[in-house]
């Protein structure tokens, strides 16, 4: 997998969120998460809750690819979806391409054949958004510029004793 460095626009992130609240609705699914494979969150929507977006975002990829570890053990180049049952709630990991991951959170109001059905289609809009956030040239300014040497001093200074 190359490590790249992308960039998404306003216009996709709206387009992802679009599709992220898509899936909720028709899934019943109570949270859906857009990953990238280390880990990082990249989009995420559904119910306002305390969620440990960060740590599960860790986990959920690190299990990722540890399965994926197990798949070419048996033969195959990935298992592109992955589901944790609990007592009460589950979730519905699956590839959305070669950099991204959709995390799912449900629970009794919706089944896994439902969550996974609608994953599916939300798996391949969004991976149709970022396979053309990639293809679009970088744009030039202020955040594409290296911080200078004074930029990286740290600002914060410990108390004089």
């Amino acid at each position: 997998m190359k490590v790249r460095d992308m960039v998404i626009h306003e216009q996709d992130a709206a387009r992802i969120n679009q599709i992220l609240g898509r899936f909720l609705h028709e899934s019943s699914a109570a949270e859906a998460l857009l990953i990238d494979r280390s880990g990082q969150l990249l989009a995420m929507d559904g119910v306002s809750r305390a969620l440990d977006t960060i740590s599960i975002s860790a986990l959920a990829a690190a299990a990722f690819s540890s399965t994926s570890a197990m798949a070419q053990l048996l033969g195959e180049t990935e298992f592109t979806v992955l589901f944790h049952e609990g007592v009460k709630q589950s979730i519905h990991v699956s590839t959305v391409d070669e950099e991204a991951i959709l995390l799912a959170i449900f629970d009794e109001r919706t089944t896994v054949g439902m969550v996974r059905l609608f994953a599916k289609e939300a798996s391949k809009a969004i991976g149709a958004v970022l396979a053309e956030t990639r293809t679009r040239p970088k744009r030039i300014g202020e955040f594409a510029t290296p911080l200078t040497v004074e930029e990286t001093r740290p600002t914060w200074k410990p108390p004089q004793r």
